[in-house]
C-alpha cells in the first residue's frame, strides 16, 4: 500500500527539485532508507533552511534502486515525478 512521507529538503535541493526547466530538474531523492520507501509512495518536500520555510512540493516515487553497487547500503535512490494534489486528489 503506498505511504505519504514528510521530508525536510534543504533549500538548495528544493529548488532543484522545482526548477521550471524540465532539463535542469532534479528528479532523484537520494535518503536513508528507513522508511521502507517503495513505488507508488507520494513525498511532500519541505523546503527547510534553518527553519521551514512554508514552500512544499509533492513528488510520486516512480522507481527505487537499492543496488549496492551503485548507492551505500542502507540508502535508497528514489526517481520521482511532479504531480498535482488537485488532480490526484482533489485537494
Amino acid at each position: 500500500m503506498a505511504k505519504s512521507h514528510e521530508l525536510k529538503t534543504w533549500t538548495e535541493y528544493y529548488d532543484a527539485i522545482v526548477e521550471p526547466d524540465i532539463l535542469k530538474r532534479k528528479t532523484i531523492e537520494i535518503r536513508i532508507d528507513d522508511r521502507n520507501y517503495e513505488v507508488g509512495d507520494l513525498l511532500i518536500l519541505k523546503d527547510y533552511n534553518t527553519d521551514y520555510t512554508g514552500r512544499e512540493c509533492w513528488r510520486l516515487v516512480t522507481h527505487c534502486l537499492r543496488d549496492t553497487v551503485f548507492i551505500r547500503e542502507g540508502y535508497v535512490a528514489m526517481s520521482i515525478c511532479e504531480i498535482n494534489p488537485k488532480t490526484m486528489f482533489g485537494i
